[in-house]
């Protein structure tokens, strides 16, 4: 072990100060630079601000900055603090990074210098990566500026500097060479000052933010980390106030962790760090009682925190070397105080108890007789007898000494005495160990108590007896033995509890577990061995749980870690540092022999009644009796799919949202050996997205295990995941008798409302019907009727319809009109007859709906015949509350002669129509375009022929005349 091993880090002892890096300085080879580098270091008086400097190369590399954590939520830390962490903030992670640059505001070559001085900055600004450490830069120049104002290209240049640098004017400096050096550097060095507080103020803010993130269940260590921390930034910050508080935080917190072996040493560490911080701290503030109080509190705490036996002597080194170094704060500390103030203890005693710690580290050997003689004596007492006397006693107060033995020995009092020898290393070893991690239960329960004696001579115990959490257990592992009391320290090959020193001695135990305890942990709660009997006194050495000492986890840590081969024993006998502690066992229900198979047709529909077959088939040997089937929705998936989800046995009807997520314990009778049951259980889910689906059989069978017959329960569960998908796409649009798309429609004029079902389903679909409920504001135009009755869809197929529909005039400022529902009903076509229908119910979108002053609809045959009279009547109607004055005009075709008038000018009164007739003479034959009919409201400019065009039929197809040529030509 290294003589330093318990000194405190540099890093801890010294005063934190804020960390500034000058770069840009040839300290070496340009005097002024190395001027400016003494003026900075040289000669520091007490009144100047606390920074340590330091100078590096501009590309210098600083230490990476981890990735900023979002979350701690998987975050696991490996310790409290990483041992580089406070050098890193003192010594290599600056809060500011100043560049010095040397250029005057005359420079000629300006753009040039400007440019090379940004560059640098960058390259500083790219080393940190991501820190937020502040940058900024010095100028240094030849002559002495001219006062704020007055240097109109100066403010110019510096602006643009800024600019390009992409600084705050608060981070752009001038020095200027002169007489008046040091003076500036002190001006330039509170500047700096004030840029690091920033910093670290901001760093103690990114740490508080972390904690929010924490709980103490997990994060037990980052509390305390954090907490060091921000108290650590607090001292850089120089706020020596809020850093000893935070300090007492830190240190309280350390002393809430879960301390086991393995993370001792760590937090007296810890705790000594943060206790030395506190106590300078508080000499610093001129409060040495408190430090004082703090020390004596630090080693009340952790004195008693030794860990395992064979780290004893490493917790003595540690105590020493706290008392030596909390001696030295006290007396260098603390000098003055303690002549002038009085009342304080002197630090001597400090340092007698540091040098009286390390001889704790030894401890003292007995030789064998002496053992011998103290084991017998101690046999003897327990026997309600005298001792023997120490050799080289007087005589005089021997015979004292047997007289007040005799006196002691026939008071009557209590004879049982209970000693727990768990904390400490006793002559008995004790180690309980289960056989395995489970039982069924039908299978007994085995475990083994091993002991094994340290003590000189073969030792006979009475009792040994072993207690559980179950106490009604406790009645089939105890061995006794009846014997003489003088036959305590014999040996005895036929006796149950005798120990023979050095070897170990294995007890085995067997049980059956009661069916109630099934799903729980048995749990041995003590062993307990009892030497003497209650005629004489009688001692019983206690273990809590499965046994074990103060030592035994390092002697199993050591033995796992030995790579010595270990000599071979013979088969009764076991290497006592192999064994380890087995104190509790699950008791799990009996093996089940039952098949559950599920059949399905995936995936499921949405709203449907989608069928899931159980099918149960029983492999016992016996009858397996009251069996009992749960099935649904698995517990503990999301809240809104339980809420979706229903279950039933009754595939006949639909379910509704009264109905459960999960059936529990349905009862389905007794199952004979072989014997095979189906049962059908029918899930709606009113949602898309996957569900994981739990089927679970229980049943009663019986079973002897030890000549023992009980009753167990057995189970089965199988899980199925199901995904559900809609049926099928519906989308709905409204177009005009033209079937052109309309986005709102007209009162009155009818119009058509178009409806297609895409199936999305991977199963075959059978649409049963439709129908289409309308609205108030809704009037059919014609009889509804379904026109996709039992139309089969397979994937990707689509059925449509058509409805033609008139809305009558809506109120004024009424923006859109509810159209109404469309509902299909369908099913699987795999689907039994006894399924219930499902009915979809489609919202149809609102319409806007708005008025037209004139109405024209025509009148003419579907096609025409070349050279054949082809009438065309017109129907004006006027849908307003006045007079309409209307003009109309009809533009010719080519493909047209027509007979009519051709212009005309007419007035059409309220609500009333006028009717138009044409005779229209098709010239050729195919997809013609008709004669146009313009029409101009004289009292409504603003009214126009677009409008009207969606209602007017614009062409119209032309067969060929079926009358012979001959009779064409004459």
């Amino acid at each position: 072990m290294s003589p330093t091993q318990w000194d405190f880090p540099v890093e801890l002892c010294c005063r934190p100060m804020a960390f500034v890096t000058l770069t840009g300085l040839d300290v070496v080879y340009n005097a002024v630079h190395r001027a400016v580098w003494d003026a900075f270091c040289a000669n520091r008086r007490a009144d100047r601000v606390p920074i340590s400097f330091k100078v590096l190369p501009g590309d210098h590399e600083y230490p990476k900055c981890r990735t900023k954590r979002t979350s701690y939520e998987w975050y696991i830390p490996k310790g409290i603090l990483k041992t580089g962490w406070m050098n890193k903030h003192l010594n290599l992670v600056p809060a500011l990074v100043v560049v010095f640059y040397e250029l005057d505001w005359d420079e000629q070559q300006w753009k040039e210098k400007q440019s090379e001085c940004a560059t640098r900055v960058e390259i500083v600004r790219q080393s940190l990566q991501g820190r937020n450490t502040k940058v900024a830069v010095v100028l240094i120049q030849k002559k002495t500026p001219l006062p704020p104002g007055e240097d109109v290209i100066a403010s110019e240049r510096a602006a643009a500097l800024c600019n390009a640098c992409d600084l705050s004017g608060k981070s752009l400096f001038v020095l200027p060479h002169t007489d008046h050096l040091v003076g500036y550097i002190i001006r330039l060095e509170n500047a700096f000052y004030e840029h690091a507080q920033t910093y670290y103020y901001t760093e103690i803010r990114r740490v508080k933010s972390h904690k929010e993130f924490l709980n103490k269940t997990t994060h037990q260590l980052l509390f305390v980390r954090h907490q060091f921390k921000i108290a650590f930034f607090s001292e850089l910050k120089q706020d020596t106030q809020n850093a000893l508080k935070n300090y007492r935080t830190a240190y309280n917190l350390v002393h809430e962790l879960r301390a086991h072996e393995t993370n001792m040493l760590e937090i007296k560490t810890m705790a000594g760090f943060i206790n030395y911080k506190i106590c300078r701290l508080c000499f610093q503030h001129n409060t040495p009682l408190d430090a004082i109080a703090q020390f004596r509190k630090h080693i009340d705490l952790c004195k008693k925190k030794i860990g395992s036996a064979e780290l004893a002597f490493e917790h003595a080194a540690w105590m020493s070397k706290q008392y030596v170094f909390e001696a030295f704060i006290v007396f260098a500390q603390s000098l003055f105080v303690l002549h002038v103030k009085g009342g304080l203890q002197s630090p001597g005693w400090a340092l007698t108890l540091a040098v009286l710690h390390p001889h704790e580290c030894s401890s003292s050997t007995l030789k064998e007789d002496q053992k011998s003689r103290i084991e017998k004596n101690l046999i003897k007492v327990l026997m309600n007898e005298s001792p023997d006397p120490e050799p080289d006693c007087d005589a005089s107060a021997v015979k004292a000494s047997q007289k007040l033995w005799t006196d002691r020995v026939s008071l009557a009092g209590s004879n049982i005495f209970t000693i727990e020898v768990q904390d400490f290393v006793p002559f008995v070893q004790c180690k309980a160990k289960f056989l395995a991690p489970s039982f069924h239960v039908d299978v007994p329960v085995e475990f083994d108590v091993y002991l094994k004696a340290d003590c000189p001579h073969p030792i006979r115990f009475s009792k040994l007896c072993v207690g559980f959490n179950n106490q009604e257990y406790n009645q089939y592992c105890v061995v006794e033995e009846a014997y003489q009391k003088s036959d305590v320290l014999e040996y005895s090959s036929q006796g149950p509890v005798c120990l023979v020193p050095g070897k170990t001695r294995k007890f085995t135990f067997k049980f059956v577990a009661k069916s109630e305890d099934v799903g729980k942990k048995i749990e041995i709660t003590s062993v307990d061995l009892i030497l003497g009997t209650e005629t004489g006194r009688c001692v019983i050495l206690n273990w809590r749980g499965g046994g074990g000492d103060a030592a035994s986890s390092q002697e199993a840590l050591q033995a796992a870690r030995s790579f010595k081969r270990k000599p071979k024993l013979p088969d009764n006998e076991v290497h006592w540092d192999s064994l380890t502690i087995q104190a509790n066992t699950m008791i799990i229900s009996r093996v089940p022999n039952i098949s559950v198979q599920l059949q399905h047709e995936p995936p499921a529909l949405t709203n449907e009644m989608y069928c899931l077959i159980v099918t149960v088939q029983s492999h016992e040997k016996t009858v397996a009796k009251d069996v009992k089937l749960t099935a649904g929705l698995k517990p503990g998936q999301d809240a809104n799919l339980t809420q979706k989800t229903h279950v039933t046995l009754n595939g006949t009807e639909i379910c509704d949202d009264s109905y459960p997520a999960l059936l529990p314990d349905i009862p389905v009778g007794d199952l004979q050996p072989g014997e095979k049951l189906e049962k059908a259980v029918y899930i709606r889910c009113g949602t898309v997205g996957t569900r994981m689906f739990l089927v679970y059989v229980s049943y009663l069978i019986s079973a002897t295990v030890e000549e023992k017959e009980i009753i167990c329960k057995c189970h089965r569960d199988e899980t199925v995941t199901i995904e559900t998908v809609f049926p099928f796409d519906v989308a709905v649009k409204f177009v005009s008798s033209k079937f052109e798309h309309l986005d709102r429609v007209f009162a009155d004029i009818p119009f058509l409302l178009m409806t297609d079902i895409l199936s999305a389903s991977p199963w075959a679909l059978t649409i049963i019907t439709s129908q289409l409920q309308l609205s108030a504001s809704m009037v059919p135009v014609d009889q509804l009727e379904s026109y996709v009755e039992n139309v089969v869809l397979q994937t990707g197929e689509s059925a449509s319809e058509c409805f033609c529909l008139r809305c009558p005039p809506v109120t004024n400022g009424q923006s859109g009109v509810a159209t109404g529902r469309y509902v299909i009903s369908w099913k699987r076509s795999s689907a039994v007859e006894s399924v219930p229908v499902i009915c979809t119910v489609i919202t149809l979108p609102h319409v806007i709906v708005e008025s037209i002053p004139l109405h024209v609809n025509a009148d003419l045959p579907s096609f025409g015949r070349v050279r054949e009279s082809l009438p065309v009547r017109y129907h004006l109607q006027n849908k307003t509350s006045l007079v309409q004055d209307v003009e109309i005009s009809v533009e010719p075709s080519d493909a047209f002669m027509f007979s009519g008038l051709k212009q005309m000018r007419l007035r059409i009164l309220p609500g009333t129509q006028q009717e138009m007739l044409y005779n229209f003479y098709p010239l050729m034959a195919g997809y013609q375009q008709l004669p146009s009919l313009n029409i101009i409201l004289l009292r409504i400019p603003n009214f126009t022929n677009q409008l009207l065009r969606r209602f007017i039929p614009t062409h119209i197809f032309v067969k060929v005349s079926l009358l012979p040529k001959t009779v064409l030509a004459s």
